[in-house]
C-alpha cells in the first residue's frame, strides 16, 4: 500500500492543487485514500513551481494520515523537505487519543531565536564592532560537539532541565523580567528529567551556554528600517538601534532525546495499531505512556534550550559591558521557540468549535504567533500581539514581525520561522567557498566569525531562500506582519 501511495505522489502537480484564497493553496482529502484531512501551504504564484522540487508535499501529505488530526495540516513558505514531516510544518491533533509524533516536533527540540535590544546606536559604536565581535565570539563557544566554561553535575543538570531558564535567573545568569519576554516564560511545566536518557544527560552536561554549529548563529544587527512605528514602540525598537540575536536550540541533548524517542515510537508501531506512510512519522496516542514520557522528555530538552539562550545573552551582556559601558542595559525584546510541540488548552475552542478543546500542536520549523489580547504573551505586549523574531541567512537580513489574529484562525497561532534552505548542505558545499562568501560578506561591512570555511560554504546565503519573499508572503497571506527589517553588522558561526 505505501508503494502506491508514492505513486500517487508522482502525479502531483498544480491540477491537484486548489486556491483558497490568494497565497493559500490546499491539496483536497480526496487526493489519496489515506489522508484524515486536507494539506495546506502558503506560498506566492511565481515560486509555485518550486514547492515541487523535493518531497515538502508529499511529507505536508503524509502528515495529514496521523491519528487524531483536526482541520488540516498547513505548510509556511519557508517549508522544505525534513525528517517525517517537512520543516515548516504546522498540525494539532486531539488529546488525549491523538498521536504525539517525535518526528514532527525534529531532532533539535526548541531551536528558536531570542532578540536582546540595547540604547545604542550602531553609529556610536563602528569603530568598536570589531573588538565587541571577537569579545562574543571568546565568550560563547561555538561549533559541532563544543563545550562551554560550565560543566554541570547530574542534580544540577536535572535542575536546568525542570525549571529551564528561571533556573538560570535564580542562579544569578540574568533577571526576574527576563522570563516575562521568553514564550512560556522560559519554563515548560510537563518537563520530567527522569524521562531524559543517561546518554542525552551526558551529552548535555558541558554545552549550556554554547552556539552549536549547522544555521545557529549570534549576531550584532541594527535596526534598518520600521514598518510598524508604533507596535516598534512597544516593543523598544528604533531605527539604527543596535541588538542582539540568538539562534540557538538544546544541543546535543535535545538531539538524543529526539533520536531515544524516534527510536521507541517506531518500535512501539505494532502495539498502537498505527498503519502509516512513513515510519519517521511514528508517535503515540498523546494520553499512552509512551505519549507522555515523550512529552516530558521534549519539554525538558526544551527548558534546556531555554536556559541555554539565557546563559548566552548573560555572556554577551557581560561582553558588552566590559567593552562599550557598564551601564549598558540589554533587554529581551522575546524568546520564541521552533521544533515543539504544545499542549494547548481551549485556547482555539472559541475560534473553531469542530476543534476539540485540548490539542497537541506541533510546529516543526514553525513559530507561533499569537494575536492581541491573548493569555499567553506578555502583559506589555498584550496591545499590540506577540512579537515574532525570524532570523535570515548568513548576511541576510532578519524580522520582527507581530502575531495577528488571523493566524490564531488559520494556523493555530503560527507563522514562517525563517528562509528555508533550498539547497542540501552537501550541495552548498560543492558549489560554494566558504573564502569568497567571507570576502563578499567582508565587502558588505559585515564582520564574520566562524569555526570553519566550511561552516560558512554550508550556511551561505544562497542555499536558503529569499528571506524577503518568505516575509512578504506571510504579511500578504494575514499570519503575520511586519514590525522591523534588522540587517547584520557581525555574524558568529560555528
Amino acid at each position: 500500500m505505501h508503494f502506491v501511495f508514492c505513486a500517487l505522489i508522482m502525479s502531483l502537480n498544480k491540477n491537484n492543487l486548489k486556491l483558497i484564497k490568494p497565497y493559500l493553496y490546499e491539496i483536497s482529502k480526496d487526493f489519496r485514500p489515506d489522508m484524515r484531512v486536507a494539506g495546506r501551504f502558503y506560498e506566492d504564484e511565481k515560486n509555485l513551481d518550486k514547492v515541487f522540487e523535493d518531497k515538502s508535499l508529499e511529507q505536508l501529505i503524509n502528515a495529514t494520515t496521523i491519528p487524531g488530526i483536526v482541520k488540516y495540516a498547513i505548510a509556511m513558505p519557508d517549508m522544505h523537505e525534513g525528517y517525517g514531516v517537512p520543516i515548516g510544518c504546522v498540525f494539532a491533533t486531539k488529546a488525549p487519543e491523538g498521536l504525539i509524533s517525535p518526528g514532527a516536533v525534529g531532532y533539535d527540540i526548541n531551536c528558536g531565536v531570542r532578540l536582546l535590544r540595547s540604547s545604542l546606536k550602531a553609529i556610536d559604536i563602528k569603530s568598536q564592532i570589531e573588538r565587541l565581535t571577537q569579545g562574543i565570539y571568546e565568550a560563547v563557544p561555538s561549533g559541532v560537539g563544543r563545550g562551554g566554561a560550565i560543566n554541570l553535575d547530574y542534580e544540577a543538570l536535572k535542575r536546568v532541565l525542570k525549571n529551564g531558564a528561571r533556573h538560570l535567573v535564580e542562579k544569578g545568569y540574568g533577571e526576574k523580567e527576563d522570563l516575562e519576554h521568553i514564550e512560556e516564560k522560559g519554563e515548560m511545566s510537563e518537563a520530567d528529567p527522569t524521562v531524559v536518557s543517561q546518554r542525552a544527560l551526558s551529552r548535555g552536561r558541558d554545552q549550556l551556554g554554547t552556539l552549536g554549529a549547522g544555521n545557529h548563529f549570534l549576531e550584532i544587527q541594527r535596526v534598518e528600517k520600521i514598518f510598524d512605528r508604533e507596535i516598534a514602540k512597544v516593543f523598544g525598537l528604533f531605527e539604527g538601534q543596535v541588538t542582539f540575536m540568538i539562534h540557538t536550540g538544546s544541543r546535543g541533548l535535545g538531539h538524543q532525546v529526539a533520536g531515544d524517542y524516534m527510536r521507541m515510537m517506531i518500535g512501539t508501531m505494532t502495539k498502537f495499531k498505527l498503519k502509516l506512510p512513513d515510519r519517521e512519522l511514528a508517535g503515540a496516542p498523546f494520553g499512552s505512556q509512551e505519549g507522555r514520557n515523550y512529552f516530558a522528555a521534549m519539554s525538558a530538552a526544551a527548558n534546556y534550550a531555554f536556559a541555554n539562550r539565557q546563559l548566552i545573552a548573560h555572556r554577551i551582556r557581560e561582553v558588552v559591558k566590559k567593552i562599550i559601558a557598564q551601564d549598558i542595559k540589554l533587554d529581551i525584546v522575546y524568546d520564541i521557540a521552533h521544533n515543539m510541540a504544545k499542549l494547548e488548552k481551549g485556547r482555539f475552542s472559541q475560534i473553531d468549535k469542530q476543534i476539540c478543546t485540548d490539542m497537541i500542536v506541533h510546529r516543526k520549523g514553525a513559530t507561533r504567533a499569537f494575536p492581541p489580547g491573548h493569555e499567553a504573551i506578555p502583559q506589555d505586549y498584550k496591545k499590540v500581539g506577540q512579537p515574532v523574531i525570524i532570523p535570515g541567512s548568513m548576511g541576510t537580513a532578519s524580522y520582527v514581525l507581530v502575531g495577528t489574529t488571523q493566524a490564531y484562525e488559520e494556523t493555530f497561532g503560527s507563522t514562517c520561522h525563517g528562509a528555508g534552505r533550498q539547497m542540501s548542505r552537501h550541495r552548498a558545499i560543492q558549489s560554494m567557498r566558504g573564502e569568497d562568501i567571507k570576502r563578499r560578506l567582508n565587502e558588505k561591512g559585515i564582520i564574520i566569525k566562524a569555526g570553519s570555511v566550511q561552516g560558512i560554504a554550508e550556511e551561505a546565503p544562497g542555499a536558503y531562500k529569499d528571506i524577503e519573499q518568505v516575509i512578504n508572503v506571510v504579511e500578504a497571506a494575514g499570519i503575520s506582519k511586519k514590525v522591523a527589517r534588522l540587517v547584520p553588522l557581525a555574524v558568529i558561526k560555528g
